[in-house]
C-alpha cells in the first residue's frame, strides 16, 4: 500500500466483494457489498478507502470504530439511539461517527462512500 493515496470513486483495479455487513442486515434482494482499500496499516487499525453497499439496516450498541465518511452517491440515515435523533446523509455530505456511539445505520439507497477508519 502507498502512504500517499489519491482517492477516486472507482479505482482502476475495481472494487472487490467485501463482507463487513452481515447478510441478514440487507433489506432488499440485492446483497451487493464491495470495497477498495487505498490504505491499510499493517494491523488494519487504520483504514481508508471507498465502499459501496446495497440497502441494509444495522443496529450498533456501540459503533466499533472512529469513522469519517464522505457520501459519493446514495443515502444513509443514522439514528443516535441515546437521544433518538437522526440525520440523513446524501452525496456531498461528510460526517463522523465516534467509536462507542449507540446508533442505527440504515442505507436507504445503494451507498458509495469514501471512509477513513481509526480504532
Amino acid at each position: 500500500m502507498h502512504t500517499i493515496a489519491r482517492f477516486v470513486p472507482l479505482p482502476p483495479e475495481g472494487l472487490k466483494p467485501s463482507e463487513f455487513t452481515p447478510i441478514e442486515a440487507f433489506t432488499t434482494v440485492d446483497k451487493t457489498e464491495v470495497n477498495h482499500f487505498f490504505f491499510a496499516s499493517d494491523d488494519e487499525s487504520t483504514l481508508a478507502g471507498v465502499w459501496e453497499c446495497a440497502p441494509c439496516k444495522e443496529v450498533f450498541d456501540a459503533y466499533p470504530v472512529n469513522e469519517m465518511m464522505t457520501i459519493l452517491s446514495g443515502a444513509v440515515t443514522l439514528t443516535n439511539t441515546t437521544d433518538n435523533t437522526h440525520d440523513t446523509f446524501v452525496a456531498g455530505d461528510t460526517f463522523f461517527i465516534a467509536k462507542g456511539t449507540p446508533c442505527i445505520w440504515e442505507i436507504t439507497e445503494t451507498l458509495r462512500k469514501y471512509y477513513f477508519i481509526a480504532e
